[in-house]
């Protein structure tokens, strides 16, 4: 195989790979997107009761809590844990990998905001809060308030 074939098979592995792992291409179903540009993927979540997803990962970011949830995480090393969520709470996150299973008897929904620059998405951790811009906090905050109407 020469260089340039080399070359071309590596880039089309690549791209598949970060593709693959992409909850809107990998689980459509509860992960579609709502706005996307070079600084943040924004994301509404939806999950049926009881229902499941398939392993994906999201890049560091907020997830602002719609409905009520009781959710299962799983990640990569078939580590597991509950959480249990409020609306209106809002959550850091940084870069992660899981399958998510609702436990819950009702839909859960939520907006997940991941934040594209990499030394900032990587920054903390789920428990440490992280200061934006105020450009940012104010596109955020509007979007927000816009996905939380009914």
């Amino acid at each position: 195989m020469g260089a340039r074939t080399g070359l071309v098979v590596f880039v089309f592995l690549a791209v598949c790979a970060t593709l693959a792992q992409d909850p809107t291409k990998v689980e459509s179903k509860h992960y579609k997107l709502a706005f996307e540009n070079e600084f943040v993927q924004v994301v509404n979540v939806h999950y049926g009761p009881h229902e499941k997803s398939s392993m994906h990962e999201h890049p560091g970011g907020v997830v602002v809590v719609l409905t009520a949830a009781h959710l299962k995480f799983t990640d990569q090393n078939g580590k597991t844990k509950e959480i249990s969520a409020e609306p209106g709470e809002s959550r850091w996150f940084p870069p992660f990998k899981h399958k998510v299973e609702n436990l819950g008897d009702t839909t859960y929904n939520a907006v997940y905001i991941g934040i594209k620059n990499k030394q900032v998405a990587n920054a903390g951790s789920a428990n440490e809060p992280h200061a934006l811009d105020a450009g940012m906090a104010k596109i955020l905050a509007d979007y927000i308030a816009i996905a939380a109407k009914p």
